[in-house]
């Protein structure tokens, strides 16, 4: 290799700057309560708001930490940045409805004891992978709340009868040729 030639293109050193993360779910909770059967939250409370469907104190939430099976190098062995989040799904802040609908989408969140468990351990710090917890339960809580449309039965279309049946006297006449003749 000569001298004056270099291995690595010059966009390959690591001076580049990196993207920040987003923050995002947690606020104060919203002045009015969604359901009127639950108590008003305290506005200085956090809490993790799922837009247009729950709002749920973080005191609800427990949040565990426990060593990840990711990246990590030398650390991997000593820190625990595997991020796990408990909820109780029946605690009467979502509808029954939504429940179930949860239950049926996403029957590996949850426990024979109606307990919401979600873990994550992609990023090897603990604040991003608890972020991550909370990102898929609003999202997974988001898809719950969801309706799905009622199928409405259509009627077939009058070329659409007449081109089965034509397929039909086709074939049939088909195997009417392929049977025996009888030829005396």
């Amino acid at each position: 290799m000569k001298k004056d030639q270099d291995v690595r293109p010059a966009s390959a050193s690591n001076d580049a700057p990196r993207k920040k993360p987003v923050p995002r779910v947690v606020k104060p909770a919203p002045t009015a309560p969604a359901d009127p059967r639950l108590p008003a939250p305290d506005p200085a409370t956090p809490t993790l708001d799922v837009p247009g469907v729950v709002s749920i104190p973080l005191a609800e939430i427990k949040v565990s930490y426990s060593r990840s099976s990711g990246p990590g190098g030398q650390n991997v062995n000593k820190v625990s940045s595997k991020a796990q989040i408990r909820w109780n799904l029946v605690g009467g802040r979502l509808a029954p409805d939504v429940v179930e609908r949860f239950k049926k989408l996403y029957p590996s969140y949850v426990t024979e004891k109606n307990e919401v468990v979600i873990s994550h351990q992609e990023f090897r710090d603990a604040p991003k992978n608890r972020q991550a917890c909370f990102d898929k339960l609003c999202a997974a809580i988001l898809a719950a709340s969801k309706r799905p449309k009622k199928r409405v039965p259509t009627k077939p279309t009058r070329g659409s009868i007449e081109r089965r049946l034509d397929a039909k006297k086709r074939l049939s006449a088909k195997k009417k040729e392929r049977s025996r003749k009888d030829f005396d």
